[in-house]
């Protein structure tokens, strides 16, 4: 035998011995395969599991198509309900239907209603509409209402008109209002304003505020104010400092002045410097620096 044919030889007695391993890394992994029947995922291979598995995953099939059924999903078969659970189901699906027209949500069918249920369901939606026109929800035909539920709609509408001058909003018929509900929208209005110049808001009307209010509000601007000065914002009104809040400010400023131009950080203008202060300071060159403080 010649050197190359030996060589053939052995290399396909190696390609024989590693065949098994090959077939055994292809295969796939048998709690992953189980997992993947239980599931009902295409990738299961039913051929591969033992009998035991086999119930195990008849189960699960089961289980799924009953969540199915529940769930009224197109996947599932009645047929393979059990007759406990074909009742069940029929209870579940009895009772939504009646929840559904009852509160007239979701899909409803009156056919599927014993006489009861339909006179219960009946008097549950005229309730909805009374309500519905009461608190001014959709539209209203009041047509069919007796003369106690009209009564009712129409002291709701009033309720709304009312509460709606008191609060600025929606239309508002002063002409109609009740020496009450009229002191009730002046004092809303009044308290609308006093909050709207407190807050510093484009509808206050200072002409509308009594002293102790202006004074409030004057109160409350000046603390903006100083907030925004305070920050470096473009709101500050230097013009309307006192001059203790002035005093502060400049502190403050002078403060902040100095420990930018000591740590290179921040804006540093050196001619507002003490000698002392700018003695002790380094020069320091860059864009943060006051131009005219340039070695």
């Amino acid at each position: 035998m010649t050197k190359t044919s030996s060589r053939l030889l052995w290399a396909q007695v190696a390609c024989l011995g590693l065949w098994p391993v090959a077939l055994l890394a292809g295969a796939p992994d048998r709690e992953t395969n189980l997992q993947a029947c239980r599931r009902g995922r295409i990738s299961c291979d039913r051929s591969l599991l033992t009998l035991s598995e086999l119930t195990v995953v008849a189960r699960a099939d089961h289980a799924r198509n009953v969540a199915d059924c529940r769930k009224s999903l197109a996947a599932c078969d009645l047929s393979k309900l059990s007759r406990e659970e074909a009742t069940a189901l029929a209870v579940a699906e009895h009772d939504r239907n009646l929840s559904n027209c009852t509160d007239g949500i979701g899909a409803c069918e009156p056919s599927h209603l014993t006489l009861a249920e339909a006179r219960d369901v009946a008097a549950a939606g005229r309730r909805r509409q009374v309500a519905d026109c009461r608190d001014g929800i959709g539209p209203c035909d009041d047509s069919g209402l007796t003369g106690a539920e009209r009564a009712d709609v129409a002291a709701g509408a009033r309720q709304r008109m009312v509460s709606d001058c008191r609060e600025g909003v929606g239309q508002c018929d002063h002409a109609t209002l009740t020496r009450v509900e009229a002191r009730e929208v002046e004092l809303g209005e009044r308290r609308r304003n006093l909050t709207d110049c407190i807050d510093g808001g484009d509808a206050c009307d200072r002409s509308k505020l009594g002293q102790q209010e202006a004074i409030e509000a004057d109160v409350a601007a000046r603390a903006r104010n100083m907030d925004e000065c305070r920050g470096g914002r473009d709101g500050c009104d230097h013009s309307i400092l006192s001059p203790s809040e002035a005093a502060w400010l400049a502190e403050a400023e002078r403060l902040r002045n100095y420990t930018a131009c000591v740590k290179g950080r921040g804006y540093c203008d050196r001619s507002r410097l003490t000698p002392r202060e700018a003695a002790a300071t380094p020069v320091r060159s860059g864009a943060a620096s006051s131009v005219g403080s340039q070695p």
